[in-house]
């Protein structure tokens, strides 16, 4: 299991976590969400061992990460902006990371030929897309355990990410976990069974991605009358609004026990509207003020 516990971390002033606690368990594909600046980049770092917490802990498998080689030797982590000498091809690329990790050739060249990506030229003339999808490759060819994805879906075109993907659901079918961050919440949707939300410098959710889903629900109603206020509700709500005489909340808890309370004030209709894992994200950090600060990244 990944885990932190108190984690603390600052550059010069700036406070990026002050007592961060997640919980990854084995074989999880975990995505890994936060506004721009919330500090996702430094906990993919962290937890890689590339750089070390000023406090609190960062362990795999109760084991610290920083300056512990045999923990690390089961990482990968593709940052997003991997580094790369800038005469290196394609076969060096394979070559070099083939001396560090168990690389699998096959799968690898696999790869590169799914990317269409020309083998003669140096990663230095490729686009920002096309190094990516070459680092992928890399990624997915290396038999690790833990595998961290920073930014996983920027600059790949709608093909590229399905095959992305498809390589995630694979990494998890022999065991490993992983951790991906990425804007692309729909996307992550499509491939995580957990998630963490980081938040003011600390960890706000961390768990099941579908049990999150099921303790939030978006419902729209309707009286006849227009004078019905958010404090007619029993019970309390993430976000209330009123359009004439329709009325949509988002609220944490059993969306039927709602409705059933909604029903017993008899509304001229009420519905639920399916919510994804985008539409928590947008509603949880609205309700917390998240976008105040975007400094951390």
């Amino acid at each position: 299991m990944i885990k932190t516990e108190g984690l603390k971390k600052s550059f010069g002033k700036h406070v990026v976590f002050d007592g961060a606690d997640i919980a990854v368990e084995d074989g999880s594909v975990c995505g890994l969400v936060g506004i721009n600046g919330a500090g996702k980049s430094t906990l993919l770092r962290i937890l890689s061992g590339v750089i070390r917490p000023d406090g609190g802990k960062a362990s795999i498998d109760e084991k610290p990460i920083y300056d512990n080689q045999a923990v690390k030797k089961d990482i990968f982590f593709l940052p997003d902006e991997p580094y790369f000498d800038s005469n290196v091809n394609l076969k060096r690329l394979r070559d070099l990371y083939a001396a560090f990790y168990d690389l699998d050739k096959a799968k690898y060249d696999e790869y590169i030929k799914i990317f269409g990506l020309p083998s003669d030229k140096p990663i230095r003339n490729f686009s920002k897309g096309m190094r990516r999808q070459a680092f992928i490759a890399v990624a997915f060819a290396c038999k690790i355990k833990y595998l961290f994805l920073d930014e996983a879906f920027d600059g790949l075109d709608p093909l590229c990410r399905m095959e992305f993907k498809r390589g995630i659901i694979e990494c998890k079918e022999r065991g490993a976990t992983v951790i991906i961050s990425s804007h692309s919440l729909r996307e992550l949707e499509d491939i995580c069974d957990s998630f963490v939300l980081i938040d003011s410098a600390t960890v706000k959710q961390c768990g099941a991605l579908i049990d999150a889903l099921d303790n939030i629900f978006k419902l729209q109603f309707a009286f006849s009358g227009d004078e019905f206020t958010r404090e007619n509700l029993p019970f309390e709500v993430l976000r209330f609004s009123k359009v004439g005489r329709v009325i949509t909340i988002v609220a944490h808890g059993n969306s039927a026990q709602a409705i059933e309370q909604i029903n017993a004030l008899k509304p001229l209709f009420v519905e639920e509207i399916q919510m994804d894992f985008e539409d928590m994200f947008i509603e949880e950090v609205q309700n917390r003020g998240y976008l105040s600060d975007k400094k951390g990244d």
